[in-house]
């Protein structure tokens, strides 16, 4: 499973012309699921970006978690971060989850981050979106359970 965190001042993601989920500071966080993931990668994934110290403290000291600043969530599912660019130019997403399983993770991910942060914003799984943020810092961070 594989995420992009980004620290911002605030996000918004569009759906038919409507916002559907809107945030100040926080995380917004792109969520990829991977065809051999499992409830055990999402629930490390989550311990992980839940427990992220990113937030600067008041020495500017990148020390504070999102919960100790009460700072907000924005999930948006994307298959995309399973993109293989090894051959050719048009990406592959074989190592993408299938739509069932994908979403069916998904889903767990939001229930995990709502179980910490009630008002846990996010995309829809499989819609086109269109999404906005100030990306604060910037502060982006890449983190793939492969490799924690």
């Amino acid at each position: 499973m594989r995420a992009i965190i980004q620290r911002v001042t605030e996000a918004r993601v569009i759906i038919d012309n409507k916002v559907a989920g809107e945030i100040g500071q926080g995380f917004l966080i792109f969520l990829g699921v991977g065809a051999e993931d499992t409830e055990s990668e999402t629930d490390l994934l989550w311990r992980k970006i839940s427990r992220m110290r990113i937030f600067a403290d008041y020495t500017g000291k990148t020390n504070l978690d999102l919960n100790t600043v009460g700072g907000n969530l924005l999930i948006i599912s994307q298959f995309t971060l399973y993109a293989d660019c090894k051959k050719g130019n048009r990406p592959s997403f074989t190592k993408a989850a299938s739509p069932e399983l994908g979403k069916a993770l998904y889903e767990y991910f939001l229930d995990l981050a709502k179980k910490e942060f009630p008002d846990v914003q996010s995309g829809e799984f499989g819609a086109d979106m269109s999404v906005s943020l100030v990306n604060d810092g910037p502060f982006t961070i890449l983190l793939d359970t492969a490799e924690l």
